[in-house]
C-alpha cells in the first residue's frame, strides 16, 4: 500500500473507534488495535500512535466535562490499575503478544456476556456502593497490566467501573481522566525509549481531523442515548471487542 492509502485507512479506523469512545468513554484503542496493526504491520508503532491519539481524546473530555468526574471512584481505579501498569510494560517486551491477546479476548467475552445477561434478566438494580468484592479489584489490577502491555486495559477496568459509575456522563468523564493519566505514563516511557520519532509526529498530525470528527459525532450520539441503552452499548461493545481479540 502507498503511504496515502495507509494514512486514509488509519483515519477511517480512528474516526469510527474514537467516535465510539466519545459515546461510551472507553473502547477506542482496543477496537482499533487489530485494524491498525493489520494496516501498519507493526505492533509497537501501532501502540504508540493509538496511545497518543487516545490520550488526546481523553484529555478533551477531562477538560470539557471536568465537573462530572467522580473523584472517589477515580482514585480507587487509578491506584489499583497503576500498580499493574509497570508489569504490563515489562510483559510487552517479554511475552508473546498473540497468546496474551487471545486469552484476554476469551476472558472479556465471558465477562461481558455475564453482564449482558444480568442486564436482560429481571433483577434488582445493583448498589454502586456494594460490599467489598476482591474480583472487582482484580479487574482493575489486571486491567492495569493489560494497559501497560497494549494500552487497551479498558475492557477489564470497565467491568469494575460500570458497576460503580451508573450515570453515563460521570462514567465517561471519570474513565477519560483515567486514560489521560495512564497514557501519560506510557507516553513518558515512549519518550525515554526514543520512540517518539518524526514519523510518529507526521502520522499523528494526519489523524487529528479524523479524531476531531469522531469527537463531534460521538458527542451528538452520547446526548441522545438513555442510561439503559448506554449500559447495553458498553457491554455489547466489550463482547464484540473480546470476539475480535479471540479471532484476530
Amino acid at each position: 500500500m502507498s503511504l496515502i492509502t495507509i494514512l486514509l485507512l488509519l483515519s477511517l479506523v480512528v474516526f469510527v473507534t474514537h467516535a465510539l469512545e466519545a459515546i461510551t468513554g472507553f473502547g477506542c484503542t482496543v477496537l482499533a488495535f487489530p485494524f491498525v496493526i493489520a494496516i501498519t504491520g507493526d505492533i509497537g508503532y501501532s501502540k504508540i500512535i493509538l496511545t497518543i491519539i487516545a490520550w488526546a481524546l481523553a484529555l478533551y473530555f477531562v477538560v470539557t466535562k471536568f465537573r462530572r468526574i467522580n473523584w472517589k471512584q477515580f482514585l480507587v481505579i487509578f491506584v489499583v490499575a497503576a500498580i499493574g501498569l509497570p508489569i504490563g510494560i515489562w510483559i510487552f517486551d517479554k511475552v508473546d503478544a498473540a497468546i496474551l491477546k487471545k486469552a484476554l479476548g476469551a476472558f472479556i467475552v465471558i465477562s461481558a456476556g455475564i453482564q449482558l445477561w444480568k442486564i436482560y434478566r429481571p433483577a434488582k438494580k445493583e448498589n454502586p456502593g456494594g460490599k467489598f468484592n476482591p474480583v472487582n479489584y482484580a479487574y482493575l489490577f489486571f486491567g492495569g497490566i493489560v494497559h501497560g502491555a497494549f494500552a487497551t486495559g479498558g475492557p477489564l477496568i470497565v467491568l469494575y467501573s460500570a458497576k460503580k459509575l451508573t450515570d453515563k456522563g460521570e462514567f465517561r468523564a471519570t474513565m477519560c481522566l483515567l486514560w489521560t493519566l495512564l497514557n501519560t505514563l506510557l507516553i513518558v516511557q515512549f519518550f525515554r525509549n526514543g520512540a517518539l520519532t518524526r514519523e510518529v509526529g507526521v502520522t499523528l498530525l494526519w489523524l487529528l481531523p479524523a479524531l476531531a470528527l469522531g469527537i463531534v459525532v460521538g458527542e451528538i450520539v452520547h446526548k441522545k442515548v438513555n442510561e439503559l441503552i448506554f449500559r447495553k452499548i458498553v457491554f455489547a461493545t466489550l463482547f464484540a471487542v473480546g470476539l475480535v481479540m479471540v479471532i484476530w
